[in-house]
């Protein structure tokens, strides 16, 4: 695939990005245009490498040398179709994915990976440019109405996959407009909401019909819809996030990340004035080291923060693999994401004991300690080290230790949908416990990425459509790449 020593004469390249200091004044897209050579050479690099394990790095089954090879001979029109065979939204994935399939490239044993995610962002852009994305109206409709709850990734690729199976689909969203945690989760100068539009328009055009501002319980009951609809797929996500219970969490200054991130999208699209979390000049703490606790640093910077502290209970990872961490499995090494390089300062082996506040109930600070992790019969274990526990200022917290589940709203109670012990609800091959209503993304196996999200949908899209109409021409992957266990007791 591509050129026979292009991963010898080529080195990885990936787009560079705006200075920090420019950057933070604006949510604009971080990155700078690639030329077309530069990418050419990208694509050169993947190898003839016999077994391709980015295949199974990748969540969707991505058919990743094909598309590099048709990137390598400048033939877009071969690599969109390839690309788009198993993906319904690479804008989305070649923006915003932890890309799993470079850190299962064949050459990343001992070199730097290809780098795939920028080309399958390039190629999507390039087909959008030469007019290859363009709606496509089903020939046939099967007269079969298929209701969508959640217009996250999962729910948007399981519309579109039985959309163009010829089925009547209605994708429900509360917010005011579609795109779930795409629109109200990521922050724009990671992807710009102009993308989402871009992808939804054409998706409307298509037929696929978006019904928002509408809650299921409250301006529409869950028995109307399944009266009206010969079958459901929820995918509202995992929207119930992970308290930390300690005292002092229920004082002012002390909020979930999403509830500062999704008012901030919300400015910016102009639903709103103003957001009503702050951090403009204020010490701020963000808890939890993941993409949720990079994209608050970032988002803080551009308001002003005065400081920026970042706290994670896991030790620091290692700047290079590990022996036990052999490749090809993900890496679990330290990252250093864009909105870090823009400010802020990291703390590793940190336990959080107890927020402080002043007269008002406002938090003030933060009184947490170092820990020393240890290990025993094959188990992880942490003890405080005696002497370092110390307050440090804090006048806003944001929240990022993930979530637990499906939000506890009632909505899978009012569908019938029975839960496991683990909160999440009982599932086998995306049929719930309720006749007709399917499921998929983060509401069926917990959090995870939106990559996963838009895999569940189109195969959730497939057990929709052979419930329907007994069989399915929708592409599917092989039983292989499942890596979800699911509880099957009580489940038809």
């Amino acid at each position: 695939m591509g050129a026979k020593q292009g991963f010898l004469e080529f080195k990885r390249e990936t787009p560079v990005t705006r200075d920090p200091k420019e950057r933070v004044g604006d949510y604009k897209e971080i990155y700078e245009p690639m030329s077309e050579e530069a990418l050419n050479h990208q694509a050169a690099r993947c190898m003839d490498c016999g077994v391709p394990f980015c295949h199974s790095g990748c969540p969707l089954g991505n058919v990743i040398p094909e598309f590099n090879d048709a990137v390598y001979e400048e033939d877009w029109k071969s690599a969109i179709e390839i690309l788009k065979s198993t993906n319904n939204f690479p804008e989305f994935t070649g923006r915003i994915c932890p890309a799993p399939c470079e850190a299962s490239c064949v050459l990343g044993i001992n070199k730097d990976p290809v780098a795939i995610e920028l080309i399958e962002k390039t190629i999507a852009e390039k087909a959008y440019e030469l007019d290859l994305i363009h709606a496509k109206i089903p020939e046939k409709r099967t007269g079969k109405r298929v209701a969508v709850i959640g217009s996250g990734p999962a729910g948007l690729a399981a519309a579109d996959q039985l959309n163009q199976a010829g089925h009547e689909v209605t994708v429900f969203e509360k917010g005011s407009k579609p795109g779930g945690l795409l629109r109200y989760g990521i922050p724009d100068f990671k992807l710009e909401k102009w993308v989402i539009d871009r992808r939804l328009e054409i998706m409307a055009e298509e037929g696929v019909i978006f019904s928002c501002d509408t809650e299921v319980g409250f301006n529409i009951k869950a028995e109307n819809i399944l009266s009206n609809y010969h079958a459901v797929v929820l995918a509202t996500g995992a929207a119930q996030p992970r308290a930390l219970n300690i005292p002092g969490n229920d004082l002012k200054g002390v909020h979930f990340a999403m509830d500062f991130l999704g008012k901030q999208n919300q400015v910016i699209s102009g639903e709103l004035d103003k957001n009503p979390i702050d951090a403009g000049g204020k010490h701020v703490l963000v808890i939890g080291g993941g993409d949720t606790g990079s994209d608050c640093i970032g988002t803080s910077n551009r308001h002003g923060a005065a400081s920026i502290t970042q706290l994670e209970l896991l030790p620091k990872p290692p700047q290079k693999r590990k022996n036990e961490n052999p490749w090809p499995e993900w890496p679990m090494t330290l990252r250093t994401s864009s909105s870090h390089e823009e400010g802020a300062d990291r703390l590793f082996s940190i336990l959080t004991k107890e927020f402080v506040g002043n007269e008002k109930g406002e938090v003030t600070g933060l009184k947490l300690a170092d820990i020393e992790w240890k290990a025993e019969g094959g188990k992880m274990y942490f003890e405080e080290v005696p002497g370092t526990e110390r307050t440090i200022p804090c006048d806003l917290a944001f929240l990022a230790i993930g979530y637990t589940g499906p939000a506890e709203d009632g909505l899978l109670e009012a569908f019938g949908v029975k839960r496991l012990e683990n909160s999440l609800p009982k599932s086998k091959n995306y049929k719930s416990s309720a006749q007709g209503v399917f499921l998929a993304g983060d509401m069926r196996r917990g959090q995870s990425l939106v990559v996963w999200a838009i895999s569940e949908g189109r195969e959730a899209a497939v057990a929709v459509d052979e419930f329907l109409m007994g069989t399915s021409s929708l592409p599917q992957k092989d039983e292989s790449y499942f890596h979800v266990v699911d509880d099957l007791e009580g489940v038809d």
